[in-house]
């Protein structure tokens, strides 16, 4: 394991410079740089220290556990459709529900609807693949067409319908993951 290049990768992560993060260690920018480099190794008390300021510990920092995933396929993905509300859903990042936003897709059938969702923090944001789709916020309406996308702040009930007589396609994203 390349200790020296986790470390730096971590300290860039947190936006420190090699001196920050030596003062806050109460090393030298010198003994950080070695470090990194793969010239020294710290002792395993000045790694933990190095480590907490990284905001990890040496159990995650050794973990065997794989790199995180970056690309997914339609197999990842998981869908489900509600008859009722004419609507298809689906997953486009696997437990994205633990993540600080989640993106799905929606396919709303011609007069269908998502559910409505009731105000909460975070933001909202959706692009139109295909068709055209009615975003309500409150009593306000807005039609969105295939091409144009949409963002807010969930202040008031929201939900999105299809009034059209083709089906609709769109990308939601929502922070924090509230589908």
């Amino acid at each position: 394991m390349e200790i020296g290049e986790k470390i730096r990768r971590l300290r860039i992560e947190k936006q420190l410079t090699q001196e920050e993060l030596a003062n806050r260690c109460e090393l030298s920018k010198g003994f950080i740089s070695q470090v990194e480099n793969d010239l020294t190794s710290p002792s395993i008390a000045t790694l933990i220290d190095i480590l907490e300021i990284l905001g990890t510990n040496l159990t995650e920092f050794f973990s065997d556990a794989s790199e995180e995933k970056v690309t997914y396929t339609y197999e990842d993905m998981f869908e489900t459709e509600n008859n009722d509300l004419k609507y298809k859903l689906m997953w486009l990042i696997p437990n994205a529900q633990k993540n600080e936003m989640e993106p799905i897709m929606i396919t709303l059938e011609p007069d269908g609807r998502y559910i409505e969702e009731e105000p909460h923090e975070g933001e909202e944001f959706g692009f139109v693949l295909s068709g055209t789709i009615i975003l309500h916020l409150g009593k306000k309406k807005f039609k969105v067409k295939k091409g144009e996308s949409f963002y807010f702040k969930p202040r008031s009930n929201h939900y999105i319908s299809n009034g059209g007589k083709t089906q609709a396609k769109v990308i939601w994203i929502s922070t924090p993951p509230s589908f």
